[in-house]
């Protein structure tokens, strides 16, 4: 994230991803995995899965993640345009298809999993239990090494994303409440306010990524019981 261009930015995430996955492919995936990115020409979402029994239609031409290694399709799962660059992926069936982040048509997919569970994989809804887990929510940062007025610009940019972002997260989430309100689902997405929290979905300093890695396990601390009773259930 410390990179400055967006193409710069789209080459380290290639470089860890193709480090952390190789060229491994979505037929050895061992759970039920969906993968939410969104076609930026068409507008719709593309979500790459392994398993044939997750499919909602085209049964019969189904190939786990459309052929694409898991490595591309998480590229494009983060790729926050215009931050990142457009990633373009390359279907078994001879596609070429330009993706965005997935959060632009489910920042929050939680309504994405239900409907594979339940339309797909057929379980009923006293058979499920949900995890949601969201990022939390943080005050906006100072302007640091940029100039005040740099500063405002890139801020109102980054802004923009988040509120896009957030806006579909919560908006799923409200569709999820009322329309699987008898799903049992704990969603775990604190609020920090103090000003030391202050970060943004660009945050690179590490020593406030640790800063955040600890208020994360203390947000699963507080809920830990709750999280017992729902996944022994």
């Amino acid at each position: 994230m410390q990179k400055k261009s967006a193409s710069e930015k789209t080459k380290t995430l290639a470089t860890l991803a193709d480090e952390v996955f190789g060229d491994a492919m979505f037929d050895g995936v061992k759970t039920a995995v969906g993968i939410v990115t969104t076609k930026w020409v068409i507008e719709r979402p593309m979500i790459f899965k392994g398993s044939v029994a997750q499919a909602h239609g085209r049964i019969g031409t189904f190939v786990p993640g459309f052929g694409v290694r898991i490595s591309d399709a998480v590229q494009a799962s983060c790729a926050a345009y215009p931050f990142f660059d457009l990633k373009v992926v390359h279907t078994a069936a001879g596609d070429t298809v330009e993706l965005v982040d997935g959060g632009y048509c489910a920042n929050n997919p939680t309504l994405y999993a239900i409907a594979d569970a339940t339309r797909a994989l057929k379980h009923t809804h006293d058979n499920l239990r949900v995890l949601s887990i969201g990022v939390g929510k943080y005050p906006e940062p100072t302007h640091g090494f940029f100039s005040k007025r740099r500063w405002a610009n890139y801020l109102l940019s980054v802004q923009l994303l988040q509120k896009t972002l957030e806006i579909n997260t919560q908006s799923m989430e409200q569709l999820r409440e009322i329309l699987f309100k008898n799903v049992h689902t704990i969603r775990i997405s604190d609020s920090f306010e103090k000003p030391e929290m202050a970060t943004n979905l660009f945050e690179h300093n590490l020593n406030k990524l640790n800063i955040l890695r600890q208020r994360g396990a203390e947000s699963f601390a507080t809920r830990e019981p709750e999280l017992k009773k729902l996944l022994i259930q």
